[in-house]
Parts: structure tokens; sequence; C-alpha cells
């Protein structure tokens, strides 16, 4: 009877141990990553490639994802302020959204699931087929040719992506309040700089980076970790995904408390 009221709290106590084990690698690997960054040599001859795999290529999903959010922002601000406040504040509402909230969050969870789960698939299947090992023995270090440029690639791309998401995102709520609302473009404007501030922009870009941080080191994370043939590859990738989209709302939380 002790036996059976207890298991409840032995499974709550196996899962808060392999929690605190998985934090405890992934700050190991992070800081192997960290302590790689002067082999320039290694990481160096790969950097540009992910640089276009992690963020060229992620440019078309993320302004799809920002072009319908602009245009959905404009016709619910429209149909909100309706009778209540100047129809100009649609502006102001598709900017501050777009550049707060909407842009750094949507890209960096549309991010997560395509380039996340692509790093932890790559690295997954490298390891099951002892692609890493023969690496290691090549004297090349893991955490210099695969970890640290694919997360440089993501710290450096993922701004950028995002600038550009937030850019589209305006620019379609801008044309949707044109053609359907029957909002001028200086009616626009002035509600888009209505509120604006230049740290609106810094703070946007502050997520961004650290979304794309996070992303990249927990798909590496997962994929070296990975056991269990082409299942776990599986498994693993699918942890990877949904691990960034947490870490990526605890971020924007975090971020909201600290900085606004």
């Amino acid at each position: 009877m002790t036996q059976r009221l207890l298991t409840p709290f032995s499974a709550i106590g196996r899962r808060g141990t392999a929690l605190a084990a998985g934090i405890g690698r992934w700050g190991i690997l992070a800081g192997r990553a960290a302590a790689a960054f002067p082999q320039t040599n290694i990481w160096g001859r790969v950097l540009v490639q992910q640089l276009s795999r992690i963020g060229v290529d992620s440019v078309p999903i993320a302004l799809f994802i920002a072009t319908f959010t602009g245009i959905v922002l404009s016709l619910q601000a429209s149909y909100t302020f309706t009778g209540a406040v100047p129809l100009y504040f649609v502006g102001v509402l598709v900017g501050k959204t777009m550049m707060l909230e909407l842009g750094p969050v949507l890209t960096g969870l549309v991010l997560s699931g395509r380039v996340g789960a692509s790093i932890a698939a790559e690295l997954g299947t490298m390891r099951v087929t002892e692609q890493v090992d023969a690496l290691e023995t090549m004297a090349y270090p893991p955490a210099a040719y695969l970890v640290l440029p694919r997360v440089l690639a993501g710290v450096i791309m993922f701004p950028l992506v995002t600038a550009l998401a937030i850019a589209m995102g305006i620019a379609a709520g801008w044309l949707t309040a044109l053609r359907l609302l029957d909002l001028s473009t200086p009616e626009f404007v002035s509600g888009l700089t209505l509120f604006f501030r230049p740290f609106d922009v810094t703070f946007a870009f502050i997520k961004a980076t650290s979304f794309g941080l996070a992303v990249t080191l927990i798909g590496c994370y997962f994929g070296l970790y990975t056991r269990g043939g082409a299942a776990g590859v599986g498994r693993n990738t699918t942890r990877a995904v949904v691990a960034s989209c947490m870490v990526i709302l605890a971020l924007d939380a975090f971020w909201a408390v600290v900085l606004l």
C-alpha cells in the first residue's frame, strides 16, 4: 500500500532528475561551443552555408506568415475601433503589435519548427550513423564544427529575418487599410508614428537574438544526444521543436518583464 502511494512521487522525482541532468548537459554543450569560438579555421568554413540554410531559406515562410498577420491585424483593428476611436489607430495597433510581439514571436515559433527540427534531425542522423564519432577521430570537435556555426548563424539571421517579417507585416497592414478600410496613407502613417519609440526596434531585435540562440542550441542538444536509431531521431526532433516553442514563450515573457 505504501509503495503504491509513493509511486507518483518517485515518478516525479525521476522526471525532475532527468530534467536537471538534461539542463546540465545543455549547459555543458553551450560552454563547449563558447570555448570553441577561437577555432575559426574549423567553424568558419561552414558558417556561410549555415547562414544560408538558417536565414535565407527561412525568409519565404517568415514573409508569408507576416503578410497574413498584418492583414488580419488591420481588419481586426478596424472592427474593434469602429465608432470608438479614430480609424488611424489601426496604424498604431499594426505597428506596435508587429514590432513588440507578433513579429518576433511568430517568426521565432515558425523558425523553431523549420530550423530547430532540421538541426535536430540532421545531427541526430549523424549521431546514430556514427558520423559524429568519425569527426572526432579526425580531430574535428563537434562543438566547433557542428554546434558553433549553427548557433552563430541563428544569432545573426534570426534578427534579420524578423526585421523583414515586421516590415512585411506593416506593409500588408497598410495596403489592407488603404484598399479595404478607406484609410489614407497619411492617416495610417500618422497612427504608425504616433506612439513609435526607437526602443521598439531594439526590443524586437533583443527578443529575436535570444530566440535564435535558444532554438539552435536546443536543436543541437537534442540532435547530438539522440539514441535509438531512426525512432530516436524522430522522437528527439519532436522534442526539440516542443522545447524550442516553450523556451520562446518563456523568453517572450521574461524580456517583457525585464525591459518593458
